[in-house]
């Protein structure tokens, strides 16, 4: 005989309003801090001092507190563990796949920060790390737990983040050349790119101004350029963090 609406069998039980009742997974940070020098795009790695992955490379990142904001933990474990505050901070992603960590269920919350290059010497291990060292993200050695996956995600957001923001500000020194500002497009997006129709583009998006100042060097002087403090402003209000 079928059952009816009311039949125990059928019925769904409510759900428990007791948080105890359901599994608890650890929430850690994970902080992508880039940087451009040398040709190159960097990113912050640490070596590990414990286990698991114990002398291993890995981005800087812990656990939050209980009483913690998202915001607070990145900002807090990124002075820990480099010794750098006050960058640019921007939620990424979130990473929760079962085995990603060997200690157990753990669901991280990364961020992306970038520096210009004179904040690279503040760097240096805090407690929880054993060294501290800036990589080329097109070279990097074996990493801990998933950490070249999200590695890779920043790289994607930070490609479409300067294509259509004036981001590359805080990739490069308050004022630049044209050929500066194309070397640091040719090296994030990977492609090499044609000099006239970069002018041509970056100029007409309005975010430049000169500087009337000349750099020189082996060949003709370049002009020097800066972002315009609109253009600033505007990437500055779309920050999260702080």
């Amino acid at each position: 005989m079928l059952g009816t609406v009311n039949d125990p069998a059928l019925s769904t039980p409510a759900p428990s309003s007791n948080l105890a009742d359901y599994p608890r997974p650890s929430v850690t940070v994970d902080l992508v801090l880039f940087t451009f020098a040398e040709g190159e795009l960097r990113v912050l790695l640490i070596k590990r001092k414990h286990e698991p992955y114990a002398g291993a490379w890995a981005l800087p990142g812990g656990f939050i507190g209980i009483d913690e904001k998202l915001e607070e933990a990145a900002a807090r474990e990124l002075y820990e563990e480099t010794g750098i505050r006050d960058v640019y901070l921007e939620q990424l992603y979130t990473f929760g796949d079962p085995d990603r960590d060997p200690r157990g269920r753990v669901i991280t919350v990364a961020y992306f920060a970038i520096v210009s290059a004179d904040l690279m010497p503040e760097a240096h291990a805090g407690d929880d790390a054993e060294d501290t060292g800036w990589f080329n993200v097109y070279a990097l050695p074996q990493l801990a737990f998933d950490h070249g996956r999200i590695i890779n995600y920043a790289v994607q957001r930070l490609r479409y983040k300067l294509e259509y923001t004036a981001l590359g500000f805080l990739l490069l020194p308050e004022e630049f050349t044209l050929s500066e500002l194309q070397s640091v497009y040719e090296v994030v997006l990977q492609e090499k790119l044609d000099k006239r129709n970069f002018r041509r583009k970056i100029l007409a998006q309005g975010i430049l101004e000169k500087t009337g100042r000349l750099r020189y060097g082996d060949h003709r002087p370049a002009k020097l350029y800066r972002f315009t403090a609109a253009a600033i402003e505007l990437e500055k209000a779309r920050r999260r963090f702080p």
